[in-house]
């Protein structure tokens, strides 16, 4: 097993995220020792709970099953959540274990940073975009039909439990998705100001192969490199109020594309490889990358046979980025790249970027 710490900056918080390809069926005493003998509830996804739930061995009366997709993280949900934690009176000591995607991880986040003010709060990732990004950060939150994430908190989980055993199962359309958080990484990775030298690219290039063919521990290796740079950003940066903007890399132009689609046509990481496309594009047209490496970006993003989407009207795609809660002072940001896995963030009018596209 690996063992990761995350230590926030400024406060007297930290946790441990926990990688293993450990029998799956000893995850539930490892959940159960770090919360001792406190109350809880697991909240899953559909597909997890088909998959899972009988390995897992929670008890019945304490699990609630939300179905799948990003159009799941609504109200709706939400106030389930919070009734059946309400249901099985749980206390500002006991705990909210997600299992499941990013969408179980963030309404159940979010459920767990607004019941009593704050209780305690498991992820348990069972997607390579869970494993990789959403579960580390302490983001979470809920969608409405105005965009992505628009009502939401920073709330870092208790601990992180990654079992990549998980991802045997994942379907394809998921993985890739997983895979579009992957590549965004090492695209930033030097902005992530690690002691290390930048792996990531080369590590995506050299092994594209077997992680396309879920070899356990070369997906080990990816999420341990992926998560490392996670930590690096957020204890530097909880909040987003300088470095982990670069985080958002491809998912101004990404998070449009998905409100457009009703969150329902294109998976979330594939919706930031659209995103990240655009700002090769937007970066190239503005000489801030030379051909050689906007040549490079988009070789690596085909190796993971990733093809273009189909194209939304621009105004509407301007609209909807222009109320991204990003966006400032009538300027839309965008993280676009500069040089080999360095990016900067830059402002953009309305105006301006109808000129561009």
């Amino acid at each position: 097993m690996i063992n990761l710490s995350v230590n926030i900056k400024g406060i007297e918080l930290n946790y441990t995220i926990y990688i293993s390809n450990s029998d799956l069926t000893e995850l539930k005493s490892n959940i159960i020792n770090e919360i001792g003998e406190k109350n809880y509830i697991v909240v899953f996804s559909k597909k997890v709970y088909k998959l899972y739930s009988k390995i897992l061995n929670f008890p019945k009366e304490n699990m609630l099953v939300i179905n799948d997709g990003e159009a799941q993280k609504n109200f709706k949900n939400y106030k389930k959540i919070l009734d059946f934690a309400l249901k099985h009176k749980l206390k500002r000591e006991d705990s909210i274990i997600a299992i499941g995607g990013g969408v179980v991880g963030d309404i159940a986040g979010f459920a767990a940073s607004t019941y009593m003010r704050g209780i305690n709060f498991i992820q348990v990732p069972t997607t390579l975009l869970g494993a990789t990004d959403s579960s580390v950060g302490g983001k979470v939150a809920i969608n409405t039909k105005y965009g992505k994430n628009l009502i939401g908190a920073f709330y870092q989980p208790k601990a992180v439990f990654i079992n990549v055993n998980f991802l045997k199962t994942l379907d394809n359309e998921q993985f890739k998705s997983g895979l579009g958080e992957v590549i965004k990484y090492g695209f930033i990775e030097k902005n992530c100001k690690r002691d290390e030298s930048p792996q990531l690219i080369n590590f995506l290039t050299e092994h594209h192969e077997k992680i396309l063919s879920r070899d356990i521990l070369i997906l080990k290796d990816l999420i341990k490199l992926c998560i490392e740079l996670k930590i690096a950003v957020v204890e530097q940066d909880e909040k987003e109020n300088g470095l982990r903007r670069v985080l958002n890399y491809g998912h101004t132009y990404g998070h449009a594309v998905e409100t457009l689609s009703k969150y329902n046509k294109y998976t979330h990481g594939r919706c930031v490889i659209e995103g990240i496309s655009f700002a090769l594009n937007l970066a190239f047209n503005l000489n801030m990358i030379d051909k050689e490496y906007k040549f490079l970006c988009e070789d690596l993003i085909k190796k993971f046979e990733y093809y273009p989407l189909n194209k939304y009207n621009k105004n509407k795609l301007i609209e909807v980025m222009a109320s991204d809660k990003k966006a400032t002072d009538n300027y839309i940001k965008f993280i676009l790249p500069t040089e080999y896995a360095t990016v900067c963030e830059r402002d953009f009018s309305p105006e301006e970027l109808k000129n561009m596209f």
